[in-house]
């Protein structure tokens, strides 16, 4: 069986985790996306470290949990925000996040993935994939 939305099953294993006070979840397959979206969640504080395994075949990925995750989900569908939709956010963040200053938005850009915060700092939009409080 095939997994459809890799990224969304790894929030949901976070999430799972997190809710089962467990210390360390194993996230596989891998992929660079989700590494990606780890490395932003690892800069926030929500994960510690993390490690990727190559086991020949699609890799796994061992994270450290730090028990700050309360949500991590999947957004879809993707949806493409401009900067001056990421200025005006209150649809987005009541949408998906509880409060305006509470949680991370986490999207793609020209430039990587970037939180929703860096990209309003930087000045660009991009495609909602991911959000995490």
């Amino acid at each position: 069986m095939t997994t459809m939305d890799t990224l969304s099953n790894a929030l949901a294993t976070l999430t799972n985790a997190e809710a089962r006070r467990r210390s360390e979840a194993l996230i596989w397959p891998a992929s660079k996306l989700i590494i990606r979206v780890l490395r932003v969640m690892q800069k926030y504080g929500y994960i510690g470290e993390f490690e990727y395994i190559d086991d020949g075949r699609w890799g796994k990925i061992l994270v450290q949990l730090m028990g700050r995750i309360n949500r991590a989900g999947a957004i879809k569908p993707r949806t493409a925000v401009s900067y001056r939709d990421l200025l005006q956010m209150p649809h987005y963040i009541r949408r998906y996040l509880p409060s305006k200053d509470i949680g991370l938005l986490i999207l793609t850009t020209n430039q990587g993935v970037l939180s929703h915060r860096e990209a309003i700092e930087k000045r660009i939009g991009g495609i909602l994939i991911a959000y995490v409080y």
